[in-house]
């Protein structure tokens, strides 16, 4: 467990910690909450303010303000929510008697959906993970997964070997909640996964559970993973590209192709429609033009006689 601080609050930062681990939280959510209370807890220290029972509404606002204007309102609005949770959970301890956030609004963070790789770009992306090493095959591979898939980065970073059904051409994913799902994938990325598998088997690490293996040590980690497709981006000529975006361009093509939204809610993993709607706001007015062209009234009238 990480060491934080000798401070009250700093202990009461270690023991949500403790609880979230009983209650077997997953990775990601464990590491949001923890850095969000440890950033308030380092502003308020800054601030003379060390106990729980001094924390107050403004101090709170304060912080989520400065977040809002030095980082961004997505980030501000994830620190929020992670927060409400800290304080709930010191309310239930009878740590505090309330929390300080309870008639607080989060921010508001505005819909600017991440753009959508069109198709050049994504020839460009494939064509910068061709070669023969060990690192332009694992990239090949990760990134066909993703674009095929549109599994998260955290789902794509816990899978293991045993996960993998080549045969099937399937995947099993733990998604959010830990909810486990199985997604399948195509010929052309079973081929880039396979020739992965074979150069991976030769690893010094090939032991290893972790599907996906850094070239010189273990398992890579979220980091790693969004790291290289960051580098497979700007050498296809596309900047700060992110494991995201490529689920969002995922997403895109099985709606623009006129996939169910049923089907499309059941394969990513999701259970609120709500997030169908947000991550369909990518390029949805394109496919709103594509849709036109296909069903634009007048072009459809017959001649005139």
């Amino acid at each position: 467990m990480q060491q934080i601080t000798a401070s009250p609050l700093g202990a009461l930062v270690e023991s949500w910690q403790l609880s979230m681990r009983a209650r077997n939280l997953s990775a990601s959510t464990q590491h949001t909450y923890l850095q969000s209370a440890l950033q308030l807890v380092t502003f308020l220290a800054d601030r003379g303010v060390t106990a729980p029972e001094k924390i107050e509404k403004t101090h709170v606002e304060e912080f989520i303000a400065t977040l809002a204007e030095t980082r961004s309102a997505g980030t501000a609005s994830v620190r929020f929510r992670a927060l409400q949770q800290w304080f709930a959970w010191m309310v239930d301890e009878e740590e505090i008697t309330s929390s300080p956030m309870a008639r607080m609004r989060p921010p508001v963070v505005p819909e600017q959906p991440p753009p959508v790789l069109d198709g050049s770009q994504v020839h460009a992306l494939l064509a910068a993970c061709d070669g023969r090493s060990f690192a332009d095959r694992r990239d090949a591979a990760l990134v066909a997964l993703l674009l095929d898939t549109g599994v998260r980065l955290a789902e794509v970073t816990t899978v293991e070997l045993a996960d993998l059904d080549m045969r099937r051409q399937e995947l099993t994913v733990l998604g959010k909640g830990r909810r486990a799902r199985t997604v399948r994938f195509g010929s052309f990325t079973a081929r880039a996964v396979d020739r992965y598998l074979r150069i991976r088997a030769r690893h010094r690490r090939a032991d290893f559970g972790a599907l996906w293996l850094a070239e010189r040590g273990g398992a890579m980690t979220s980091s790693g993973i969004a790291q290289a497709v960051k580098r497979r981006g700007e050498l296809a000529g596309i900047p700060g590209l992110h494991p995201h975006q490529l689920r969002h361009t995922s997403v895109h093509e099985w709606l623009a192709d006129g996939g169910a939204e049923g089907d499309a809610m059941q394969f990513f993993g999701w259970k609120s429609r709500q997030m169908l709607g947000r991550y369909g706001a990518s390029a949805a007015a394109e496919r709103a033009r594509a849709a036109h062209r296909r069903h634009g009234m007048l072009d459809r009238l017959p001649p005139r006689r």
